[in-house]
């Protein structure tokens, strides 16, 4: 099952899940993608907005309850809200799905068949208790720096070698960076282990340029670019 996070509320860029990218909402980009993904078999968009609600039921998702407003805050984590959603689905649905995949209404070019790599790796990794896609990073955390509390530059990380931020990128450790692209987890992660991820967390890697996080302006209309001019395929949202 896929649930789709999407508030009312937006800093940045106001209203942005209703935000058009290419002649449709921001939010069914990623109701289309996970309509057309083959390991998929229910769409949830969980929202505290009436008309996301309405917009998102017209591209084909389920908005079977509406989310409170004490878990649509700025700083609402995202355990709560799916606390919320498997809580009332649990009470009215019968018997849970055992893998959930988080789709966030800011990554619109999402790919269809990284959805369906997220649900097969975790599939075939019971051990695991989810799947997080990561990237290669735009910067290197061993060459980041902190202010101490004289004032002084100090080292973010430690390393297995020497001055770390002395050295070239190709002789520090890999390091990747989490996209929120694509989270698949296990119901007992969350309900269990109370946790959005777990311990053992698996890689899905991806590409650094098929990805886009939108919380400005300019990466909306970045993100508008790459798919009407085609540089970018995805599945193409329709209204049921």
């Amino acid at each position: 099952m896929a649930v789709i996070p999407a508030r009312g509320g937006s800093k940045g860029i106001p209203r942005k899940n209703l935000a058009m990218v290419a002649g449709h909402p921001l939010i069914a980009y990623s109701i289309a993608g996970a309509l057309a993904a083959e390991r998929v078999h229910r769409v949830i968009v969980s929202t505290d907005d009436l008309e996301i609600a309405d917009v998102a039921r017209a591209y084909g998702a389920e908005v079977p309850f509406i989310r409170p407003a004490e878990l649509a805050t700025d700083d609402t984590p995202d355990l709560p809200v799916f606390d919320h959603a498997l809580g009332w689905l649990a009470a009215r649905a019968g018997d849970p799905p055992d893998i959930l995949v988080h789709l966030r209404p800011t990554s619109p070019l999402r790919q269809v068949a990284d959805i369906d790599r997220a649900v097969d790796l975790l599939r075939e990794n019971p051990t695991a208790d989810s799947v997080r896609s990561v990237c290669a990073p735009f910067q290197n955390p061993y060459k980041m720096w902190r202010l101490t509390d004289h004032g002084l530059l100090a080292p973010l990380l430690g390393a297995e070698v020497e001055e770390p931020y002395n050295l070239p990128h190709q002789k520090l450790p890999p390091v990747y960076w989490q996209t929120g692209y694509i989270d698949a987890t296990r119901y007992r992660t969350i309900v269990t282990v109370r946790s959005m991820t777990g311990g053992a967390i698996l890689p899905l890697v991806i590409g650094d340029d098929s990805w886009v996080d939108i919380d400005t302006r300019a990466m909306l209309e970045h993100a508008d670019f790459l798919i009407r001019t085609g540089r970018v395929k995805v599945a193409t949202p329709r209204r049921v």
